[in-house]
Formats: C-alpha cells, sequence, structure tokens
C-alpha cells in the first residue's frame, strides 16, 4: 500500500492550492480526481464559462444598442460560434491546470472515484492508499428538485447550458439566485425570451435591500420576472415544454424551448462512504468543520463548496492556503470570512463585502453611510453607464464595516475597499490615495472625500476649524 503525507480528494480551486503549496514545502502527496482532467467545477461548468459566455452577450447587447447612433444591427448571434468562444476559454485556461504541471511538482494524480475505506486509507481504482493527513475538496453538484415530469421533460443547469447547439427562442429560468440570473440575463441578450421563476418575495435577500431594489428595476427590462411562484408541473408537448408556476396561490401556464434548473447547489459527498472514514456531516451533507477546518477526524480537513460556507472558487483557494498552513506546517490558524467579498457577475455588477446597511443597523446605532451615485462620476458619465452607486457603511470612527456596489465592472474598481477593510484602514485613508482622472475608481474616491465633507464642515468640529482659522488670519 503506498503512503503518503498528504491525500487530497478533489482537483479543483481549492484542491489544487492544498497539493501545489503541500508539495511546495516538501510534503508526499497524492491528488484524486474522479473526472479526466483537473480544474473542478470553477473551469469546466461555472466560473469561466459563465464569464465568458456573459461577456459575448454584453457585447452582442450593446452591438444593438448602438442602433441608436445610426448603426443597424440585427439577428440573433451563432449560438455554436458563441459555445466555441467559451470552450475557447476553457481550453486556454486549462493549460494552467494541467496534469503535467502539477506532476512536475512531484505529485501523484490519480483520475478515478475514490471512497474512504477507513480514516486514513482512500480506495480509488481498486487500489488503496494511506494518508497521514486528509483534503477534501470535492466541490458541489446541481441540486434538481423533484417536480413532477421535469427529469422526463427534459432540462439543463449550469453544466449542460454550455453545450446548446441552437438558441432557445423561449427560456424558463428555475431560481433567481447568482447563477440563474447571471445564464438568464445573459441568454436574453443573445436573443432568448427569458422566463425567471423565484420562490421569494425579495430578489437577491443576502444583499443590501437598495442594491437589489435597483437591481430589480433594471433587471425587469430585459426579463419576465415571477416571484412568489414556484415550478409545480412539467410536460413535454410536441419537443417544446409546457411548464405549470403556482404564483401567489394561482396557477398559470408557461410554453418554453427550454428549461435551465439554477435553484442550489449539494455538496458532493455522497459518493465518498464518509461513515466508514467517521466524517461527520449536517443534513445535506456538508462536511463539518472547526475554525482550523478540521472534521470530526481532525486530520481530515474540508475545504470549499463541501464544507458549507461560501460557495466561491477565490473563497475555496483561500481556505486551502489556510489548510496548507495548518496541516502541513502545524500550525492552528483559525479561518475568517469577514474580509470576503463576493461579486454577482450580472450587468451591472453587483459588489458585496460585510455587512449591508440591514445588518450594520441591528449591529449599531452609531453605524455612518457615505454613498455616491455613478452619475455623479465623470466617467462613468462619459461611457454612458450611470445606473448605479457605491455605498460604504463605517462605524463612527470611520472604520468599513461594509461595502456595495452595483455598476459597470464593479467587482473590479471596488478591490481597493477590500484592501482598506482587509488591514483596518479607515474609510478617508482611501481619500488620500491619488486616483488618475478620469476613471472609474473614482467612485469610491468620492465615497471617501464624502467622509472628510462630514467629518470637517459639519458639526462642532466646522466650528473649532472656523475658529481657528479666523484666529490665524487676524
Amino acid at each position: 500500500m503506498k503512503s503518503f503525507d498528504v491525500i487530497v480528494i478533489g482537483g479543483g480551486a481549492g484542491g489544487l492550492t492544498v497539493a501545489a503549496g503541500a508539495a511546495s514545502l516538501g510534503a508526499k502527496v497524492a491528488l484524486i480526481e474522479k473526472n479526466d482532467s483537473l480544474g473542478g467545477d470553477c473551469l469546466h461548468y461555472g466560473c469561466v464559462p459563465s464569464k465568458a459566455l456573459i461577456e459575448v452577450a454584453n457585447q452582442v447587447y450593446e452591438a444593438r444598442r448602438l442602433e441608436a447612433l445610426g448603426v443597424n444591427v440585427s439577428g440573433n448571434p451563432d449560438i455554436k460560434a458563441v459555445m466555441g468562444r467559451v470552450r475557447k476559454a476553457i481550453d486556454t485556461i486549462q493549460h494552467h491546470d494541467s496534469t503535467e504541471r502539477f506532476q512536475k511538482l512531484g505529485i501523484e494524480v490519480i483520475f478515478g472515484s475514490p471512497t474512504f475505506a477507513s480514516p486514513h486509507e482512500v480506495k480509488v481504482n481498486s487500489h488503496t492508499i494511506y494518508g497521514k493527513k486528509i483534503v477534501i475538496s470535492t466541490g458541489s453538484s446541481p441540486f434538481v428538485p423533484e417536480v413532477e415530469g421535469l427529469k422526463e421533460a427534459g432540462f439543463l443547469t449550469n453544466e449542460s447550458i454550455f453545450k446548446l447547439d441552437k438558441l432557445p427562442e423561449k427560456l424558463v429560468v428555475v431560481g433567481a439566485g447568482a447563477i440563474g440570473l447571471e445564464l438568464g440575463q445573459a441568454m436574453s441578450r443573445l436573443g432568448s425570451e427569458v422566463t425567471l421563476i423565484d420562490r421569494s418575495d425579495k430578489l437577491l435577500p443576502n444583499e443590501d435591500k437598495e442594491v437589489s431594489d435597483t437591481f430589480l428595476t433594471m433587471l425587469e427590462k430585459e426579463v419576465t420576472l415571477l416571484q412568489n411562484s414556484s415550478l409545480k408541473k412539467v410536460e413535454g408537448v410536441s419537443g417544446r415544454k409546457k411548464i405549470t408556476v403556482e404564483q401567489d396561490g394561482h396557477q398559470k401556464i408557461i410554453e418554453a424551448d427550454a428549461i435551465l434548473v439554477a435553484v442550489g447547489r449539494v455538496p458532493n459527498t455522497s459518493t465518498l462512504q464518509l461513515d466508514k472514514a467517521g466524517v461527520k456531516t449536517d443534513s445535506r451533507g456538508h462536511i463539518i468543520v472547526n475554525e482550523q477546518l478540521q472534521s470530526s477526524q481532525s486530520h481530515i480537513y474540508a475545504v470549499g463548496d463541501v464544507n458549507g460556507t461560501l460557495p466561491f472558487t477565490h473563497v475555496a483557494g483561500m481556505e486551502g492556503k489556510q489548510v496548507v498552513q495548518n496541516a502541513i506546517l502545524g500550525l492552528r490558524r483559525k479561518i475568517s470570512y469577514g474580509n470576503v467579498p463576493w461579486i454577482i457577475y450580472t450587468s451591472p455588477e453587483i459588489f458585496h463585502l460585510g455587512f449591508t446597511e440591514e445588518e450594520a443597523k441591528q449591529k449599531s446605532d452609531e453605524m455612518k453611510i457615505f454613498k455616491v451615485s455613478l452619475a455623479d462620476v465623470d466617467r462613468f458619465v462619459t461611457d454612458n453607464q450611470t445606473e448605479g452607486f457605491v455605498k460604504i457603511i463605517t462605524d463612527k470612527k470611520g472604520y468599513i464595516l461594509g461595502a456595495h456596489a452595483i455598476g459597470r465592472h464593479a467587482g473590479d474598481w471596488m478591490q481597493e475597499v477590500v484592501f482598506a477593510k482587509s488591514f483596518k484602514k479607515k474609510i478617508g485613508s482611501i481619500s488620500n490615495v491619488i486616483h488618475p482622472y478620469p476613471n472609474h475608481s473614482a467612485a469610491v474616491q468620492q465615497t471617501a472625500d464624502s467622509y472628510w465633507r462630514k467629518t470637517l464642515f459639519e458639526g462642532r468640529l466646522q466650528k473649532v476649524i472656523q475658529k481657528y482659522v479666523r484666529w490665524r488670519f487676524r
């Protein structure tokens, strides 16, 4: 039986981070991946293909808007060519996650479906290997609800939608979370007539209310949104889908060419036989971990979607780095998610960091809010992209509690707020950074400038400064 210092199960972002980090520090590493290539869901079905699709869709959308300038654009794009662009992006990035790269680091890469034989033993391809430490990073898969006729009629998920060879004339998207919104809006911009079904009466309930309300107004210009709604029945009729939807207690029939199911994710743990390893899970199958990312077996760690924290690739990478420090170097550092941002890659993008205004109000009555509309930022005016705003929430001393934005490429130009919060800088420090004129991040600078305006030119301090200036110039 082969023995390894570390066995990593799962070749996605978290697993690759652990494997590369551990091998670089001198550990003997085995990396097991159930599919035939590394990269995980993010590369093959998630972040990479969806963002490639969104970019093409936005290009088509912007081209159509040129009609106001006398440029005539007609027809829909060739969906095969669109998916070819998506495939090219995957193949290019796949090179960075190649098997050869990790083998050169001294890692033994094994393709196959692993199962636990004991707390330290993993069986794969009829062989059993031993690991002193084991890291589980098997990701998640689309959750498919039990709906009458859905499986028989056929449906798409975020995994299969990128295999489309024909653009659906009418598309129903079940679920209005990040995946449903991103892919639904993209398909609408490519030319599909899209209907979004949302069980909730509040779009994006985890976002700042002002952000979600603003996006709702924008979204309804592009798609049909059915809130307080649920999918009840699907029938396949003459190659199309006859869909029964219940909204506010009343049923209606919708016809569509395709259904995209995007109602959540489930952890990929059901086939691992975790009971043989003594690893505990919650009711949904997520591996329960402590602040050091250890499972109920202290030598077994879990990172990424499989542990049920924040389902983002950058979080899996962050957790992977933490596990390398704890499992390989013997440290006991605790994971913290307080400075983790996330982005919903709709158009415009939605940026989230820390507390929302509603959450901050529950924590303290002394919070402060600084906000700037993109219509007041010169670069967004020149771009004719003025819908949106920046909102930064601080405590009474100016330390950042949360930051939110909705705007074109907000995920890029809000990054300096993440730095400021992570390193405990006050909002005023951003104002002191020189921003080249005119650029998009001036939206952040102007928000920080408003902190100084309120501090220096409002209230008691303003009167003190005025007295000092009058005294100085006597």
